[in-house]
């Protein structure tokens, strides 16, 4: 999946760090808004890394690190060039489409923040290094992402290393924010964890979002009314599946750490889930259609 050449997607919500977190900060647990880097550091933990060198340090939420604007990313061509750029352009898509969906499903819209950031991050929910990957802070409704994951992603992980392998995952960041609008967060039980916990059906939603918005995509518009996107090919869908079972528990547990696969430890659920929720909302393309805690089984 391509951007359009001319589409425009220069912004005002996605921009880059000004300034590295002092001190080599850790991720403060427990920062407000219902932070979900407690579960990225149990994926961390799962992936063999010591959550130790996370929250070393950690004593509070503190701020956002300071923004600037990307530079050079100003239309679709620089979106299939540069993978910053690219994150810019799915923002600025997936504003155009959840703007409406958002406020039909009864969800007060309002955009998010996108940061991208090299080695670590202050943020609302406290400081973060990249190896806890992507993550959405709703205390300050921001997206922080280190590009370099996308090549860890194909690397380390397994995914195809496609555009929408890419784009997925910023989708499904932006789907914690959805979460995070309509109250979901707040009104979940994070504290347990197994394939049909809370938390991984919280993971298994944004998930469907980002399937419900690979659905709307092509016709999504630029402020002037401009197609954002080419239109998704079965390769295109094949590469988000991928990105999605690359991130699977299961997977990260055999395949990438080399362990055993532990179905009670899991926080965002195996990449068979994964691909399926994904492929829910991308199929039927409805808020609705991706209610994970109302069914029965994830």
């Amino acid at each position: 999946m391509t951007f359009n050449p001319d589409a425009e997607i220069r912004s005002g919500n996605t921009g880059r760090a000004g300034s590295r977190m002092p001190g080599g900060q850790g991720i403060a647990i427990g920062g407000g808004g219902g932070c979900l880097l407690l579960v990225v550091i149990v994926l961390y933990t799962l992936l063999g890394g010591n959550p130790l060198t996370l929250l070393e340090g950690s004593t509070g939420s503190g701020g956002s690190t300071s923004q600037g604007p990307l530079k050079a990313c100003e239309d679709g061509a620089d979106a299939n060039a540069r993978d910053d750029c690219l994150v810019q352009a799915t923002i600025e898509s997936a504003d155009s489409l959840w703007s409406t969906l958002a406020p039909e499903a009864g969800i007060d819209f309002a955009e998010p923040q996108a940061l991208l950031f090299e080695d670590s991050v202050q943020t609302g929910c406290g400081g973060a290094t990249s190896a806890v990957g992507p993550f959405y802070c709703p205390a300050d409704t921001t997206i922080y992402l280190d590009t370099d994951f996308f090549g860890s992603l194909q690397a380390q992980y397994g995914a195809d290393g496609g555009q929408l392998a890419k784009m997925y995952v910023v989708a499904h960041e932006y789907g914690h924010h959805v979460q995070n609008l309509d109250g979901t967060m707040e009104r979940i039980d994070r504290s347990g964890t197994g394939p049909q916990s809370d938390g991984v059906r919280l993971e298994l939603q944004a998930d469907c979002y980002a399937g419900v918005w690979a659905h709307h995509a092509s016709p999504t518009t630029d402020e002037a009314g401009v197609t954002m996107l080419e239109p998704l090919t079965e390769a295109d869908i094949d590469s988000a599946l991928s990105a999605a079972s690359a991130v699977g528990d299961d997977h990260i547990q055999a395949e990438v750490s080399g362990g055993e696969v532990q179905p009670e430890s899991w926080t965002h659920g195996s990449s068979e889930q994964r691909r399926g929720w994904f492929l829910t909302g991308y199929e039927q393309g409805t808020v609705a259609s991706c209610d994970t805690f109302s069914a029965a089984e994830v």
